[in-house]
């Protein structure tokens, strides 16, 4: 296994995250964290970066006004942002760190920016996704 991919699988593991699935050789993995909301948290590793994914619903009703304000909402996230998926249709949780120096602190930071914005944001997102 790649040594930047075991260091990010042994941080995941010291902060304690349940890692449900995990290709070494793709450098990928998928953890829960059900008690902050994460669930199904796709951690991909390659050479330079990582690229953390994590699905939130699909788009039901398309509405300018939606799209805008998660456009503003994108604002207040400190790491990471909405993105949609390629077919439009799904909205996802994405952010992307350097590799080559990574940390606990900064995998730990873009997931709890992932949490913060779950619970802060919980009803417009179900809303959304209705």
């Amino acid at each position: 296994m790649n040594t930047n991919i075991e260091k990010v699988r042994n941080i995941l593991l010291d902060l304690d995250f349940l890692i449900i699935h995990e290709d070494k050789d793709d450098g990928i993995f998928v953890i829960n964290m059900p008690d902050n909301g994460v669930n199904n948290l796709i951690i991909s590793c390659d050479d330079s970066i990582i690229i953390m994914e994590q699905f939130l619903f699909e788009i039901k009703n398309e509405s300018l006004e939606m799209y805008k304000n998660l456009l503003i909402k994108n604002r207040d996230i400190i790491h990471g942002a909405f993105v949609l998926d390629k077919t439009g249709n799904k909205v996802i949780f994405r952010d992307t760190l350097q590799i080559e120096n990574i940390d606990r602190n900064e995998i730990q930071a873009s997931i709890n920016a992932l949490t913060v914005l779950l619970s802060e944001y919980a009803n417009e997102i179900i809303n959304y996704s209705k």
